[in-house]
């Protein structure tokens, strides 16, 4: 399960590092709406929420499908800038069309609105589908893919009156306290590229990120199998973003990932009784591939096998072992039963196993 970049031909300078602020507020967003992904920050978040004008806290809630599971395309720019009100000003420049495709592959929880494919702007069937896709994931989701259709101009305008709010609420303050930190590691990446390599740059990133065999490109374990052709390759360090390794590669979009800016410290000691326990559930390939899927969020037994084109019964099975190991939490809605990760239960296997699977 990798993603491959090619950087159609000998990559060496093809990579690119940089400070975002627009990537950075991103990380800090999905933060808030999955603070179980980040237990040591679930203090600051906390007390973000506690300050929250009720107004903004609930523009939030209704617009977190871009930053939860997975991230817009465009807030996580290729061509970052110093301030954040200058990306914004990038994204305004994106069409309609081109926004409306990339926010609904977060709303509708998957990637299914393809490049190149009818606009669900223009063709009445692409527009349902859309619709049904998001109806499927619920209500909240619905509702914000109905407002994106009907009238992307206001929802893009609210969005990034929503975004400019986080910065005077919680973001300006945060970011002080990090910018310097991310400026110093890309300093640093910068140097290691120029002193040793494309090969010894990417080592630095994270274990996930290695050069190709060929030499041509870039591949990332990432949850699902891909290529991406790309002019270049943009690498942005995040402080709040760990452990998670996001990965920008659809189809008309400038290749980024983002990366999170090792902890100082030594790493806290591993159980290697609750390792090997733990570990004793995730043996088959089937059953850790499910669990990383259901890392981006809840999915029903029938998601679950239409993604990985599994028949019900076996994903049930899978599920099964999984928890009765304690490593997911159920809640029923309707006549359907959604699984999600038991966040405290995998923390247990390590952080090198938990960024594994929340990458």
């Amino acid at each position: 399960m990798t993603v491959r970049i090619d950087l159609g031909g000998p990559p060496a300078g093809r990579l690119r590092f940089a400070v975002s602020p627009l990537a950075e507020l991103t990380a800090m967003l999905h933060v808030l709406a999955e603070p179980g992904h980040h237990p040591r920050l679930a203090g600051w978040a906390t007390d973000v929420w506690g300050g929250l004008r009720p107004e903004l806290a609930e523009r939030l809630r209704e617009a977190e499908f871009l930053w939860r599971s997975s991230r817009a395309d465009f807030l996580v720019p290729a061509r970052p800038r110093p301030a954040l009100a200058e990306e914004l000003d990038d994204v305004d420049r994106i069409d309609d069309e081109t926004y409306v495709s990339a926010a609904l592959v977060t709303t509708c929880g998957n990637n299914r609105v393809h490049f190149g494919a009818p606009s669900p702007l223009a063709d009445a069937t692409a527009r349902e589908r859309a619709l049904d896709l998001a109806q499927a994931r619920g209500a909240l989701q619905e509702a914000f893919a109905e407002r994106l259709l009907a009238d992307p101009g206001a929802v893009r305008a609210r969005v990034r009156h929503t975004l400019e709010q986080c910065a005077e609420a919680f973001f300006d303050a945060a970011w002080t306290n990090v910018a310097g930190q991310l400026a110093t590691d890309v300093r640093l990446k910068h140097e290691l590229l120029t002193r040793q390599g494309i090969a010894a740059a990417l080592a630095s990133v994270s274990s996930a990120v290695t050069l190709a065999p060929d030499g041509d490109g870039i591949v990332v374990d990432k949850l699902q199998d891909n290529a991406t052709a790309g002019a270049g390759v943009v690498l942005i360090p995040s402080v709040f973003g760990r452990p998670h390794l996001v990965a920008v590669h659809a189809p008309g979009w400038q290749p980024v990932l983002q990366y999170p800016v090792a902890e100082p410290g030594p790493p806290e000691p591993v159980s290697l009784e609750t390792i090997t326990r733990r570990l004793e559930a995730l043996a088959h390939p089937v059953r850790l591939r499910l669990l990383r899927t259901l890392a981006r969020g809840p999915h029903t037994t029938g998601e679950l096998a239409l993604a990985w084109e599994l028949s019900p019964p076996e994903v049930s099975r899978h599920l099964a072992v999984l928890r009765r190991a304690g490593l997911l939490t159920t809640r029923r809605q309707g006549r359907y039963v959604s699984y999600s990760v038991n966040l405290p239960e995998l923390t247990a296997l390590g952080t090198d196993v938990l960024a594994a699977v929340l990458r």
